[in-house]
């Protein structure tokens, strides 16, 4: 009998590996100026690391890995302190974690859950709390990407061989997944990209993602996103939009970086399916209202990667970093634990977990 045929592995894009804990410090692959130039920020405490998400060093799964990565230097430079002491500081660096950006909900889960885990509640010392809290994030970070890739399988079933898909912005570790999980499966995929103003996102990291792993892609504007989508687009039928979700509510709202909603609207109108995949919805926001949308300083959209792009009698600018989608343009949502219809959504926390996940880390 002949052998099944596996794949070849594909190659490890560079942004699957953007976060380091060193003896100095955080160091954090600069996303605003990737793939242009390789640079790394150098952060030297929690709040620095803070900061460097605030400031958009790193984005989308970036601040997950940063948070846990912080987490870790801060009970590393108090493990030599009285427990309680160590315990507090890690309790300040959680919370400028978590407050760096409010939409999405990764970091404000990765701090609780790291905090919650039996080791790092009872270390009886700075020194056990140090250790305590290494193990965990690296369990949760493995976590991370064993959920990741369980929800990608799930996308992957969704969207057949030979598809066309449009997305946008930086799905980062979900779109790795995705991508690895379609070539397991035997299949390959074409892709449109958007280039995601006002940071490209789209432009430097996705599509030089997707190239990267061997993939297809045609970069387009935002503006495109909804000619494309029509039936007469000259690049050729989009078979699915997919995208990540930075956040999904109990009732199946999508909140994604902004545009999402747009381009859900335009596949909608067009027949085209809209699949947004998330690791799991926020059993704290039960509907799109409970989520706090950042606004970003307006001066971002009147430059691009550092260039004025607006007229310099323009003075005035608007940044609502993410849009809320209705249930009613999302044909499904792909999560760790399987695929749901938005208005079934909240049934995920009924379902088993998937093989590899840390049962507490939700």
């Amino acid at each position: 009998m002949a052998g099944v045929s596996v794949p070849s592995p594909l190659p490890r894009p560079v942004l699957d590996d953007s976060v380091r804990l060193s003896d100095d410090g955080v160091a954090i692959l600069d996303r605003r100026v990737f793939p242009a130039r390789e640079e790394w920020v150098l952060a030297r405490d929690a709040a620095e690391v803070a900061e460097a998400i605030r400031a958009m060093v790193t984005q989308s799964s970036g601040p997950f890995y940063a948070a846990l990565a912080g987490l870790a230097l801060d009970a590393r430079q108090h493990a030599g302190r009285p427990v309680d002491e160590a315990r507090a500081a890690l309790l300040r660096a959680g919370s400028a974690l978590t407050g760096a950006r409010p939409t999405n909900n990764a970091v404000r889960d990765a701090v609780a859950d790291l905090l919650a885990t039996p080791d790092v509640a009872g270390a009886r010392s700075g020194r056990e709390l140090e250790e305590a809290v290494g193990a965990a994030a690296a369990a949760l970070d493995a976590g991370y990407r064993a959920r990741s890739a369980a929800m990608a399988a799930h996308t992957a079933a969704l969207v057949p061989d030979g598809a066309r898909v449009l997305t946008h912005c930086w799905a980062d570790a979900y779109l790795i997944e995705l991508v690895r999980a379609a070539h397991a499966a035997g299949r390959r995929y074409t892709w449109v990209a958007t280039e995601t103003r006002p940071y490209l996102q789209g432009a430097r990291l996705t599509a030089h993602t997707l190239v990267e792993m061997g993939q297809e892609v045609a970069l387009i504007t935002d503006g495109m996103a909804a000619a494309v989508l029509a039936p007469t687009s000259t690049l050729g039928r989009v078979d699915a939009l997919v995208t990540a979700a930075d956040r999904v509510t109990m009732d199946g709202h999508v909140i994604n970086k902004v545009g999402t909603l747009g381009h859900a609207v335009a596949a909608h109108a067009f027949g085209v399916p809209f699949y947004a995949m998330v690791q799991a919805p926020d059993p704290q926001a039960p509907t799109g209202a409970d989520v706090e949308i950042e606004e970003r300083d307006g001066d971002e959209v009147l430059s691009v990667l550092g260039v004025r792009s607006a007229s310099p009698l323009v003075q005035r600018g608007h940044y609502p970093a993410f849009d809320v989608t209705p249930p009613r343009f999302v044909t499904r949502i792909a999560t760790d634990r399987g695929v749901f219809e938005p208005a079934r959504v909240a049934e995920y926390h009924a379902a088993p977990e998937p093989a590899g996940a840390d049962p507490a880390a939700r």
